[in-house]
């Protein structure tokens, strides 16, 4: 048996309540870490956010749906678009 099927199996045996509450409290734990990030110094916003909503994911429909949506919006994002600068003005001669 694997870590994870171990994991799973004995995630499974605890009460949904009690899922559900170490659940909310990791998950909008990482989504407010995020939330922070975003207006304080540091990097990696959004795979925090991320990480929170697929946490919530995991025991929360309305979660999931909007994980979903973050992927779907994810996918339409050109990274080549992202790293390619602008180029500056030329100065007028």
């Amino acid at each position: 048996m694997s870590r994870k099927s171990k994991f799973l199996a004995t995630w499974k045996t605890l009460p949904r309540q009690l899922r559900r509450v170490i659940v909310s409290v990791i998950g909008f734990t990482l989504i407010v870490l995020g939330l922070l990030l975003i207006v304080l110094p540091g990097p990696f916003t959004i795979p925090f956010l991320v990480l929170g909503l697929a946490i919530l994911a995991l025991e929360f429909a309305w979660a999931d749906r909007m994980l979903d949506q973050v992927k779907a919006q994810g996918k339409k994002v050109d990274p080549r678009k992202l790293l390619k600068r602008k180029p500056k003005n030329p100065e007028p001669n």
